[in-house]
């Protein structure tokens, strides 16, 4: 891409070259408004809040174009001369920051140039030019006139400036005429009205701007909309396919270095290298004694890809990330809804309900034995039915004890029929050391999904550890126990069966000791694998309609309990299957 054209009475740049102007100091409790997050105010007032309160981000086509056609005006590169000078040669300074505390907004702008005693801002955009009567949006229009109040508030005389459409590669020329300068103010206080209000706007309605927006998962605006009013419709929005993976090592004294940009994996007893592509990772899981370096972890932290910790035998020990998610808000709603015993028996009704439901579902559809199921599917649905009634969580304790006893009693009746050296048996549920080989699958599967949620929970700005249900202690991830209720059957029972029932996962596969049952490095190869495919498996969403993956849709749901906590939506919508 190339460098907008000089105008044809421009002369070469004098070789003067004087650093850019820098912004200045602001209070730190009330920041000034980027000019950026201004446009985006102007565009979705909702998007802006999410944005610059909330620190939602998510990189799009669209955002990785518009950093590209940057690259080269992002570097600082000549500089502006002082208000006073009055040369006749046209000066260029890219990259020049400046704010003011009376207009309360600060920016970055792409390109200054000066002449004749003038300044005029030039904004980089990705794209063609826009067909429509002032050849440029509002927002666009907006950010580059609060770029020319900024310079006139540091003593340049600045009425114009120009919009470059890279993909067109035309400037289009904006006059500051006093519409646009009213516009632009009243854009500023109404942004700072917003933020200071501390209530994040509502989501646009079937507008057409939502589908393109990089923020769509995050912001969810149809299916807020759906869940505060029962006549609206979820559009056949796109849902983002997860492309990268987790990547497991569970290699004794393996060690894990960066090349370039890519994961080398290494085997301390053989020669040979893995490699992965650093793109392509969405975690890296190390099992047991595994080294990673620290470039390595600088690396994976600057990429926001997280490091889970587990022991050689499947336990969670914890996570490393960069500086965390700064969503704020979300955490204090969470906290304050967490000393709320109301708020914390509904939801807690809610996931129990499911996971009693969802555990229904799965006999229903796998069971293998002769025997009759009706007696054990009616005695759920009544569990389930009392769930939703109680009200006191130690009551809802017990009737999730009695769900669990009923349903793990006949867990073996969805298993496959073999003779006695194949068969798997369980007695009942039991752990900490499981002493069955199907108790193990569970165990560690259960592991496995709890890292999953702590992951889901502090990416979406969550905290893991305060739950609603799960009563928090030292070291455990109560909200993560707490969410993973309803999906218990779903992913991780649903993957024991299959696994079992494929010949996936044989008798052959586990250690046996005097204290109990742990699986092979082979047999935990293979489940793992079973286990990222049902993430990758898709499921018709009940409420929304549209197909999502198992892993995108467990943030969907982390999503929406942050819509609940923040008022949003007015009950938490658990995924229940058909």
């Amino acid at each position: 891409m190339r460098e907008p054209a000089k105008r044809p009475s421009a002369k070469p740049q004098p070789e003067r070259i004087v650093k850019p102007r820098k912004a200045g100091r602001h209070d730190q409790d009330k920041p000034v408004i980027p000019a950026r997050i201004l446009n985006e105010f102007v565009y979705c007032p909702r998007l802006a809040y999410l944005e610059w309160v909330q620190k939602e981000w998510e990189s799009s086509a669209d955002t990785v174009e518009g950093h590209h056609v940057h690259r080269r005006v992002d570097k600082q590169g000549g500089a502006l001369p002082e208000p006073d000078d009055d040369p006749a040669d046209l000066t260029i300074a890219r990259s020049v920051e400046l704010s003011s505390e009376k207009l309360d907004l600060v920016a970055k702008i792409d390109l200054v140039e000066s002449e004749d005693g003038e300044v005029r801002p030039v904004d980089y955009k990705r794209g063609k030019r826009p067909h429509v009567p002032r050849h440029a949006y509002d927002p666009e229009r907006v950010q580059l006139c609060a770029q020319g109040l900024l310079l006139e508030e540091h003593g340049y005389t600045c009425r114009e400036g120009y919009l470059y459409f890279a993909g067109s590669r035309e400037r289009v020329r904006v006059a500051f005429d006093e519409e646009l300068r009213t516009l632009t103010m009243e854009s500023l206080r109404g942004l700072r009205r917003v933020v200071d209000g501390g209530e994040i706007p509502p989501p646009l309605e079937d507008s057409p701007k939502c589908p393109r927006c990089s923020l769509v998962g995050i912001c969810l605006p149809d299916e807020t909309n759906l869940l505060k009013s029962s006549t609206a419709e979820v559009r056949p929005i796109s849902v983002r396919h997860t492309r990268a993976m987790p990547v497991y090592v569970q290699s004794y004294r393996g060690k894990i270095a960066k090349d370039g940009h890519r994961l080398a994996i290494t085997k301390d007893d053989q020669g040979d290298t893995t490699y992965a592509r650093l793109a392509d990772v969405s975690q890296l899981v190390v099992m047991g004694n595994v080294y990673v370096t620290t470039p390595t972890l600088h690396e994976l932290m600057r990429r926001n890809i997280p490091v889970t910790w587990q022991s050689y035998g499947g336990w969670f020990l914890g996570h490393t990330v960069g500086a965390g998610h700064a969503n704020v808000e979300l955490r204090t709603a969470q906290y304050k809804a967490s000393f709320d015993d109301t708020a914390c028996l509904e939801l807690a009704r809610g996931w129990v309900r499911a996971k009693i439901r969802n555990s229904r579902t799965l006999l229903r559809r796998n069971w293998r034995s002769d025997d009759e199921r009706g007696p054990v599917q009616k005695d759920l649905t009544r569990l389930a039915d009392r769930a939703g009634r109680t009200k006191e969580m130690s009551t809802l304790l017990g009737v999730e004890g009695a769900a669990a006893a009923r349903y793990f009693g006949h867990f073996t009746d969805m298993l496959r029929r073999s003779d006695d050296a194949d068969r798997f048996d369980m007695n009942n549920r039991n752990r900490r050391p499981p002493t069955d080989p199907v108790n193990a699958l569970l165990s560690f599967g259960y592991a496995m999904l709890t890292r999953t949620f702590v992951m889901v929970l502090s990416a979406t700005g969550l905290d893991p550890y305060r739950g609603f249900y799960h009563q928090p202690r030292y070291g455990r991830p109560a909200l993560a126990l707490d969410m993973m209720e309803p999906f218990r059957p779903l992913i991780v029972d649903s993957v024991v069966v299959t696994a079992i029932n494929n010949g996936e996962i044989r008798p052959t596969d586990f250690i046996h000791s005097p204290i109990g049952v742990a699986l092979s490095d082979a047999g935990r190869k293979r489940f793992i694998g079973t286990f990222e495919r049902r993430l990758g498996q898709e499921v018709t969403h009940p409420i929304f309609g549209y197909r999502v993956e198992y892993r995108r849709l467990l943030e969907i749901q982390a999503r929406l309990l942050g819509r609940y906590l923040a008022g949003e939506i007015p009950e938490y919508p658990n995924f229940v299957t058909r």
